[in-house]
């Protein structure tokens, strides 16, 4: 019988430093750990890590991860379009193999627990790791932002942190861990520099304003162009076709054009349509190191980064 993998995708709220990111990455490095992917980007101020392994080895990566950002990143003078309450903002475990979601729901309570032991860093869980209902959308941890948050945790008990606090980290904020399925990070870009254009598609293809199931998005002005940044969480409810065939049909209403698309971290090969006009239309997409699936067997090496400046 196969040991169980587990996915985590950290998503640090740096993208501009690459000695930083660099830095981050390689504190990761734990046996049993292969490193699948990371990007920065720089408007967004983000980066996104792919880790994949044996479970408590991942937890291991993942929590000096956490370390490693708040050591080199301080969100007192950090900017960037994305939302963000924490140097190492979100941390995800996904079920890959041999491993269940409720399993990953209990690494991301270990990797929570760990992170606030550590480092002092407060921790909020949410999806299948939620500690409270309220708490389930990652939206609603994060509404505010660190400066809000940074307020809010003091003045009200009901925004708190599930482990530590009450307060913030003065420079790392707090931590989202939690547990979900696999989700596309996709983004349009759009011959234009609206940004109402682009936030009005958002508002109506996101679930929470009645659009489509399962899919997130705001509008932001990323690399000189209108970019629709989205995160579709169930694409098999909602497959990335009818995804872009709906933001083509809003963009002719707003006479939009949209130039090309991305996907963010990996993509798994049940979310490939090879047909489709949207995965026709991505940058560069190389199916080797994007799909999840080639890059589980040919894994990048690690970043040799000690530190950084």
């Amino acid at each position: 019988m196969s040991s169980p993998v587990v996915e985590c995708v950290p998503n640090f709220s740096e993208g501009r430093d690459a000695r930083r990111v660099e830095a981050i990455v390689a504190a990761m490095r734990v046996d049993g750990v292969r490193l699948l992917d990371w990007s920065m980007d720089a408007d967004h101020n983000r980066s996104v890590v792919t880790i994949a392994g044996e479970p408590s080895a991942v937890v291991e990566a993942a929590v000096r991860g956490a370390g490693k950002a708040a050591e080199l990143i301080d969100l007192t003078r950090q900017q960037g379009v994305h939302p963000r309450i924490g140097a190492a903002d979100v941390i995800p475990f996904v079920p890959i193999s041999g491993i269940k979601l409720e399993q990953c729901a209990l690494l991301a309570r270990q990797a929570g627990l760990e992170i606030w032991r550590r480092f002092g860093i407060p921790v909020f869980f949410y999806e299948a790791a939620a500690a409270r209902p309220d708490r389930a959308k990652l939206e609603e941890v994060r509404r505010g932002q660190f400066e809000g948050l940074r307020d809010a945790v003091r003045n009200d008990s009901a925004r708190r942190p599930d482990l530590g606090g009450p307060g913030l980290h003065p420079t790392a904020g707090a931590c989202a861990v939690g547990a979900r399925k696999f989700l596309v990070a996709y983004n349009i870009y759009f011959d234009s520099t609206d940004v109402s254009m682009v936030r009005a598609i958002a508002r109506e293809i996101r679930a929470v304003s009645g659009g489509l199931k399962g899919v997130k998005a705001m509008g932001v002005l990323a690399h000189g162009r209108a970019q629709l940044s989205m995160n579709i969480t169930d694409f098999a409810v909602t497959p990335i076709s009818q995804v872009y065939r709906a933001v083509s049909d809003l963009a002719l209403r707003h006479k939009a054009v949209l130039a090309e698309g991305e996907v963010i971290g990996l993509l798994p090969e049940a979310a490939c349509e090879r047909e489709s006009e949207w995965m026709r239309q991505l940058i560069e997409f190389d199916p080797l190191a994007k799909i999840l699936e080639h890059r589980l067997g040919a894994p990048l090496a690690w970043p040799g980064v000690a530190g950084a400046a």
